[in-house]
């Protein structure tokens, strides 16, 4: 790809890139400046938001073959994250302060300067081989990490209080459920959801490292 499709790509990723490293610096100087896990939201949680909402367009991308990722994959990880910090992180004053917000803060500023920049160098055409290999190694760790240790356990201990407030139930009013009983079950489904994009991650691992590997022996 080239021309203003690739100048586009170039230019989105690296806006990425730099707001997530800027989005990392925060979390981790919360980390120093407070000597606790629990300044992240306040340090990092606005920029954190705009960039996760504006991650939208990278389904948009897919949908209209900008990219080869296709649609499903990029919507459930939007979807998932976006509902987590929108929905209940940003909307629930007291589970703000959780270390667990700090770890998946963490975990996700880091695979996404990881992330971004493999693209944006990709769309340079000058991207080294050790940023492809970090960019489909790093998320073993780090997106169970976030995802285990992070989203879950801030979902869980925002129960009781979602049980206590009612949030949205306006919304939830004509259905058959709240949002208490939409959350809790969305809890038992998430490890099946991030199981089945872990496994594609790992899809995509195998395709760019073992074609760079094979290339390599060649």
């Amino acid at each position: 790809m080239s021309g203003p499709s690739n100048f586009y790509l170039f230019a989105y990723n690296s806006f990425q890139a730099i707001g997530w490293a800027i989005s990392l610096f925060n979390v981790l100087s919360s980390l120093v400046n407070t000597k606790s896990f629990n300044g992240a939201y306040t340090s990092a949680g606005y920029l954190i938001c705009l960039l996760q909402t504006l991650s939208v367009l990278e389904v948009l991308h897919g949908a209209v073959g900008l990219v080869p990722s296709g649609v499903l994959f990029p919507l459930m990880q939007w979807g998932g994250r976006t509902h987590w910090l929108l929905a209940i992180v940003s909307q629930i004053s007291e589970v703000q302060e959780l270390p667990a917000v700090f770890v998946t803060f963490f975990a996700w500023s880091l695979s996404e300067v990881i992330r971004y920049s493999h693209y944006a160098l990709n769309c340079a055409g000058v991207c080294p081989r050790w940023v492809t290999y970090l960019r489909y190694t790093a998320f073993i760790v780090l997106y169970p990490i976030g995802v285990a240790m992070g989203e879950m356990w801030v979902m869980y201990k925002a129960l009781p209080l979602i049980k206590e407030k009612s949030p949205y139930s306006d919304f939830f009013g004509g259905l058959p459920f709240n949002y208490y009983d939409f959350v809790k079950g969305l809890l038992v489904l998430y490890p099946f959801l991030w199981y089945k994009l872990y496994l594609h991650l790992f899809k995509q691992r195998r395709s760019k490292l073992g074609r760079r590997h094979t290339k390599r022996r060649d």
